[in-house]
């Protein structure tokens, strides 16, 4: 397999952009004092968020490169992934910068379909592709019961 170096640059530049606009409304909120009002007890300690985050943006850096590269139909990678990003974006917003965790439990619900959908239609692409997903899909799925569990 010859790897495609620029189309996986173009891939981990497209990611870094989508964590740095979500970073942009986070990492002033999670030291707020209106986050640790309503942080619920199961988080995990601030510092295991950015690893984490870390590793699922290369998962899905690597899954989109994936995906571009054995797929025939260009326009439905880039509408999968760019709904997820925006919607990755939004919760963000959402959550820290308007602080309104009701709106953001709607959106981070839509993320975790969107994801879902991806890992599905993914599947018949590309396998690795499909599951590097997984990972992404599980860790929203706990930040969506934190997002639950912190809606006052």
């Amino acid at each position: 397999m010859k790897i495609e170096w620029g189309v996986l640059a173009v891939c981990f530049l497209i990611v870094i952009l989508v964590a740095y606009l979500g970073s942009m409304f986070t990492s002033k909120g999670t030291n707020s004092q209106w986050y640790e009002s309503i942080k619920p007890k199961i988080t995990p300690p601030n510092w295991v968020f950015p690893i984490a985050w870390g590793i699922l943006f290369f998962l899905i850096a690597l899954s989109l490169y994936f995906a571009w590269t054995n797929s025939g139909n260009k326009k439905i990678i880039i509408i999968i992934f760019a709904i997820n990003f925006i919607l990755n974006i939004l919760w963000s917003l959402f959550y820290f910068g308007l602080k309104n965790p009701g709106v953001a439990f709607f959106n981070i619900v839509l993320l975790l379909i969107s994801i879902g959908s991806m890992i599905f239609m993914l599947w018949r692409i590309n396998l690795t592709s499909s599951v590097l997903l997984i990972p992404y899909f599980l860790w929203v799925g706990f930040a969506s019961i934190l997002n639950y569990l912190s809606i006052k």
